[in-house]
């Protein structure tokens, strides 16, 4: 018989997922929302054809756990890679000020016509990359152990 996965099951491992499809990229971009890098984080590999950032990224998936046992919430550093890449734009986002720090809202993706579409990072502030790719195809990895969040707290999305 087998049993479907619990939140105990990945509670203190590196999360490692790949999304290639738009109901795999709504998972992704719930666990990165929030995430904060520095704009001097962001490389595009032209030749690679790969777009990565490396996130401060919160750990939503943490949240029951720090909850219960009264933990500071968390943050753990995550490579955000899209592969594929033809083509980058952005609006809003300053390049190579380390003193600027961005906020990921969502990541989506918009499809075309020939199979590819634009892969949309929208952040706060009104800043937005846009990356057009030949076909979707988007990891997150977690490559340090996970930190007590600097403010303690979960962030807060007003309406």
């Amino acid at each position: 018989m087998s049993v479907d996965a619990s939140f105990e099951d990945g509670s203190a491992r590196p999360l490692r997922l790949v999304a290639m499809d738009d109901e795999d990229l709504q998972v992704l971009s719930a666990l990165c929302q929030d995430a904060v890098f520095p704009s001097t984080e962001m490389q595009w590999e032209r030749g690679k054809a790969r777009f990565g950032i490396l996130l401060n990224r919160f750990r939503w998936e943490d949240i029951p756990f720090a909850e219960r046992s009264g933990r500071t919430p968390e943050r753990v550093q995550s490579v955000l890679a899209i592969e594929n890449v033809r083509r980058v734009a952005s609006q809003g986002v300053p390049r190579g000020d380390a003193d600027t720090i961005l906020s990921v809202l969502s990541v989506t993706f918009e499809p075309d016509d020939t199979g590819g579409g634009a892969v949309l990072l929208t952040l706060a502030g009104d800043g937005a990359i846009r990356l057009q790719v030949s076909e979707l195809e988007v990891a997150l990895r977690d490559v340090t152990k996970p930190y007590a969040a600097v403010s303690g707290k979960v962030p807060d999305h007003p309406a």
